[in-house]
């Protein structure tokens, strides 16, 4: 029986490594959102790269940039790291190079599996089904903050592995998937609440993209599951 596992931070995924399991990336604010929200709306491709200094050259070739360093947009860049920037009008058919703090660092983690797939609550019930139809192994790794521990993409985790464990039978046995499925079993009937004193959600306040965080919590609004092959995301 297949089983699901929970890695907590980028820097602790060389402990998980199983190149044959499906990773779910997850970087609920705001990555993940941000690219589910971009192939809902049309956009034909993401091309994540880890540094500033990359997505400036992609930038001097002519490429449309998100880039997002300390949850501020980056000044050279056409987008930042908010899902309200990628409207249909401004991502449709096109090809958008995206850098933020945790979320891309994440995929690069991972991009030696064969399945790397891009998770947040947006699109959860069409991940849990692309994950239970492969029949392999689980993992979701958090993004995290700066690579610490963080409650969002924790508690995503939970989700993930509550819904797979009660509609298709998979096995939980490790530590981390049962913290992060009691998170959920507490937080599910009001996530925003059970998230409020969070550090990210207090970092989201300061810097004045509160409606982010009201928008990254609900569920499955979108039917499309983002895939991470041979340095691009697409459908």
């Amino acid at each position: 029986m297949p089983q699901i596992d929970i890695c907590f931070s980028p820097i602790m995924y060389p402990a998980y490594q199983n190149t044959d399991a499906v990773v779910v990336i997850v970087d609920i604010f705001r990555a993940t959102s941000c690219i589910c929200t971009a192939f809902a709306n049309g956009v034909k491709s993401i091309i994540p790269v880890e540094t500033i200094k990359e997505a400036i050259e992609y930038k001097n070739k002519g490429y449309l940039v998100a880039a997002e360093r300390n949850v501020q947009k980056c000044d050279f860049a056409d987008f930042g790291n908010s899902p309200f920037d990628f409207s249909a009008e401004k991502v449709k058919g096109k090809d958008i190079v995206f850098t933020t703090t945790n979320g891309t660092k994440a995929i690069h983690a991972a991009k030696a599996n064969k399945i790397v797939v891009i998770g947040s609550f947006l699109n959860l019930s069409a991940v849990v089904d692309f994950c239970a139809e492969s029949g392999k192994d689980i993992i979701v790794l958090c993004s995290g903050w700066n690579d610490k521990f963080n409650l969002e993409d924790t508690l995503f985790g939970g989700a993930l592995a509550a819904c797979i464990q009660e509609k298709y039978k998979y096995e939980v046995k490790s530590d981390a998937a049962l913290v992060a499925i009691n998170m959920w079993e507490k937080a599910q009937t009001d996530t925003i609440f059970y998230l409020s004193k969070s550090e990210h959600v207090a970092r989201l306040y300061a810097n004045g993209f509160e409606s982010a965080i009201t928008y990254c919590l609900q569920q499955n609004i979108m039917n499309v599951v983002p895939t991470y092959k041979y340095g691009y995301i697409r459908l």
